[in-house]
């Protein structure tokens, strides 16, 4: 078998059914699927190390060992989450239609339809499942007609009308499919110890799948320019989104590199307070109310009992440890190791959560979620943490694996957390201290404009006492810390631009100063973080620089990949996407700064 390399990061497609999720390849082959939740061990693990680790590879026939052709087109089917790859080969065009149907069940399914568009085209189908992360190979067999592989407490079922044989541990099928001929494959999953699952309808799980997008996306109150990317962003918020829950998953991968062949790699198949907080104010301006009352109600169910020992993130179900680990027999995603499942920050200290919650909460209230007291009772337990914790020094925003530091912006976070509650109080719907907390507020403004800001180059700085710049700054007119127009916020604006900004425009999160470990604790560069470089044209827009914040807003969006999606972060010197993708954290503000612009009248309407 000839080695099989993956795609880079941006030839990936992505799939799901708001439980977990698939990325498919442009060649046909899907490379990462973790069953049955976006947190499970993966049975195609082809991502991180080479085709002995698990894939399955569906397109124009190929020899063993090679991968097809990448398709001459994919898009997605209008605005939904059903990806359509056609192949013009010398025999003629073939179509493959992959999607996995939204469930209420708890059988996942990952439906593979082929169709004959012209000529007569012969292709492959070749499964190689592997189960925990690509490291156990199951036992593969015949149950009346229907193909099964059973590992340990895991069976995933093959159907289809295609004929399949065995060969190098690796179910196959060849066939040719003519002109309006569709032959369909679908993989379901099922505990082991269960009988067989329900047979797939794959013609009607494709109809149901198109409905459910169609009316999801319906409900989409935004209809100004760019309106095509906001809604690709809110489709894959809503992928990333983990249904029986409402808990919101950073992104459906781990150990994708930050830094290509370093060790910058991270699993973000868990909820962050801070990614799921802003996504949640996306889709609550964007009209989406059904997903904001059930992360709300996802996070009482997370922080209940325990509000003083708030974490920075919880698994998708709220479970509490999420102990890190390293997957040593994968090689990672071009040698980039190790790869890592869990995350090990899940017990820092970031004081700024506090605020991103708050904020959210807030929001909530505003756009008139319907009240809840249990969330007005955790915003004032989260308060009184502060009162006594916001002076403390902490791990800040970036999860920095150095010692801690007093970051600016978890100050100016804590001020928002502060501020909102404040809010909530005056308007009637909680009762606390006011005055107290009104000194309170005072006092952290005070601090942070004292201690974090330096007079001679006029600009915040990334903690106290640092010369160090940090582009989570920029938020600091975006939560209303100080008003655009002051004078500091335009000072830290240009300091960043001048600092921390690539040849493009794009912002890095902060100085990693190559090679050596930095503030963060850790050796190597990254690459631009998309995140910051929206925030950036947020800020453009709101000291009045607006056709300037209009052109890096769209040098961003020529960064996406053809279907629309974004990673982590921008390497500019390989012109490559980086990171776990599809990332929310870059699809947020994205929605963010596309409604800005259209609100400060970038378009003169």
């Amino acid at each position: 078998m000839g080695m099989h390399v993956a795609g880079r990061i941006e030839d990936y497609a992505l799939i799901g059914d708001m439980q977990t999720a698939a990325l498919v390849c442009r060649d046909g082959t899907v490379d990462w699927l973790c069953l049955p939740r976006f947190d499970s061990h993966a049975v195609f693990a082809g991502l991180l190390g080479t085709e002995e680790h698990g894939f399955w590879r569906l397109g124009p026939a190929h020899g063993p060992g090679a991968r097809p052709a990448a398709a001459t087109r994919r898009t997605y089917r209008g605005d939904s989450l059903i990806l359509e790859s056609e192949w013009d080969t010398p025999r003629g065009t073939v179509r493959v239609t992959d999607f996995m149907p939204p469930r209420d069940s708890d059988a996942p399914q990952l439906v593979r339809i082929v169709e004959g568009v012209s000529g007569r085209v012969p292709m492959r189908s070749a499964l190689r499942m592997r189960f925990s992360y690509g490291r156990v190979t199951p036992w593969v067999h015949k149950v009346e007609g229907r193909t099964v592989a059973v590992a340990g407490p895991d069976s995933v079922w093959l159907d289809t009308t295609a004929a399949t044989f065995g060969k190098d541990l690796t179910t196959y099928s060849d066939f040719t499919v003519a002109p309006g001929e569709r032959i369909a494959f679908t993989i379901s999953w099922q505990p082991s110890h269960k009988g067989q699952p329900a047979h797939p309808e794959p013609e009607n799980a494709l109809a149901a799948t198109e409905e459910f997008w169609h009316e999801w996306v319906e409900q989409c109150t935004y209809h100004g320019p760019y309106r095509e990317a906001v809604v690709r962003s809110l489709i894959t918020l809503k992928a990333l989104t983990y249904a029986p829950t409402g808990g919101i998953v950073a992104a459906p991968t781990t150990s994708l590199p930050e830094d290509i062949g370093g060790s910058r790699n991270w699993d973000y198949r868990f909820t962050w307070l801070r990614d799921a907080a802003i996504t949640l104010s996306s889709l609550l301006r964007t009209g989406y109310r059904e997903e904001a009352r059930a992360w709300r109600e996802w996070l009482l169910r997370a922080v209940a009992g325990d509000p003083e020992n708030l974490q920075i993130m919880y698994g998708i179900a709220g479970e509490r440890e999420l102990g890190e680990a390293e997957l040593d027999w994968l090689p990672g995603y071009e040698n980039s190791a190790p790869v890592r499942a869990g995350n090990g920050a899940a017990h820092q200290l970031q004081l700024d959560v506090y605020g991103e919650v708050t904020e959210a909460l807030h929001l909530a209230h505003m756009t008139g979620l319907a009240r809840n007291d249990y969330a007005s009772l955790l915003q004032l337990k989260l308060i009184r943490y502060l009162e006594t914790h916001w002076d403390q020094p902490d791990e800040g925003i970036w999860e920095v694996r150095g010692p801690r530091r007093h970051f600016v912006h978890s100050k100016v976070m804590a001020w928002v957390a502060v501020d909102r509650t404040i809010k909530l109080i005056e308007s009637g719907d909680a009762d606390g201290p006011l005055d107290k907390w009104r000194e309170l507020r005072d006092d952290i403004h005070r601090d942070v404009c004292e201690r974090g800001y330096d007079k001679e180059r006029n600009t915040f700085t990334q903690s106290y006492g640092s010369k160090e710049l940090d582009a989570s700054l920029l938020l600091i007119p975006q939560v209303g810390f100080l008003p655009p127009d002051d004078k500091r916020v335009i000072g830290t604006i240009e300091a960043i631009q001048r600092e921390l900004s690539t040849s493009d425009g794009f912002i890095l999160r902060y100085p990693t100063s190559g090679g050596d470990a930095g503030v963060d604790g850790l050796e190597g560069d990254e690459g631009a973080f998309l995140a910051c470089s929206f925030w950036m044209a947020d800020d453009l827009a709101m000291i009045g620089r607006v056709d300037e914040a209009r052109k890096l807003f769209e040098r961003l969006l020529a960064l996406r990949n053809d279907l629309g999606l974004l990673a982590e972060e921008w390497d500019p010197r390989l012109q490559r996407q980086v990171g776990n993708f599809p990332q929310a954290f870059s699809h947020v503000p994205l929605i963010d700064t596309a409604l800005r612009l259209t609100a400060s009248g970038a378009y003169g309407g």
